[in-house]
């Protein structure tokens, strides 16, 4: 019952127009079009890199990373492979061959924080507790493979503690304020898509924070791996987000 109700959610579209209907949401999200020839054009000219990514797909699966680079050169990653191309014509041209007739969507690009050279961002968990309150129940970094363009675990994504990730970034004071800003920012998502999808009990929001430390959102996951958290050393996290989503995996199964 429960996976048939949160199937239109599945959309990164859907999720996308979905929030950025809340203007106090509207400023951490980056700029999303759909794909197609136009858009891409208009996008890599404006950003200089752009994430496209399927509408509908799971574990950073197909996501490919696109730039332009010197004005002149157009490059894209998928997986490990790169390619370059020396016009925007036979950059789209291979590009959509990839792509082949699915939906897909063009993010602009944020340039993450590193950590020992590698990308990270962060997932913060949002739950609602059995009294039906929503609370942000963790807070895990996800530091991308060396070679990869996404930071998902499935992916070879390593989770750690967020305060190592932010350690050279920012000093203690800042770090704790920064959590408390993407836990806010998370609650916040979770309150105004509860109001059109009541049966929603919990959200995993992917934040990349760029180099002012700026939180962006780079998807709303309506199905998040709570096992994650078991990668951190302290399991008081885990333990707290293992119990929250049992609890509502039984109230679904009711």
């Amino acid at each position: 019952m429960g996976v048939d109700k949160l199937q239109p959610l599945r959309s990164k579209w859907l999720k996308t127009k979905l929030i950025i209907d809340n203007e106090s949401i509207k400023p951490f999200i980056p700029d999303t079009q759909k794909y197609n020839k136009t858009n891409l054009k208009s996008m890599i000219s404006k950003y200089g890199m752009v994430y496209v990514k399927p509408e509908r797909g799971t574990f950073g699966m197909g996501v490919i990373k696109a730039e332009m680079e010197d004005h002149q050169q157009f490059v894209y990653q998928h997986d490990q492979k790169r390619l370059t191309f020396n016009s925007f014509e036979s950059f789209y041209t291979n590009l959509t061959r990839l792509v082949n007739k699915r939906s897909y969507l063009i993010q602009r690009g944020i340039h993450l924080l590193k950590h020992n050279k590698r990308r990270f961002d962060i997932r913060v968990m949002i739950q609602l507790s059995p009294t039906k309150q929503w609370e942000a129940t963790g807070i895990i970094g996800r530091l991308g493979h060396p070679k990869k363009i996404v930071t998902n675990y499935h992916s070879g994504g390593t989770p750690m503690d967020v305060h190592k990730l932010l350690n050279s970034h920012a000093s203690a004071k800042r770090r704790n304020e920064l959590i408390q800003e993407m836990n806010e920012l998370s609650l916040r998502i979770a309150r105004h898509m509860k109001k059109k999808y009541s049966y929603l009990n919990q959200i995993g929001v992917d934040i990349g924070l760029d180099h002012s430390l700026k939180p962006w959102i780079i998807e709303v996951n309506v199905k998040p791996d709570p096992f994650i958290f078991n990668q951190l050393k302290d399991k008081t996290m885990y333990r707290k987000v293992i119990r929250y989503h049992r609890h509502a995996a039984k109230k679904l199964t009711k």
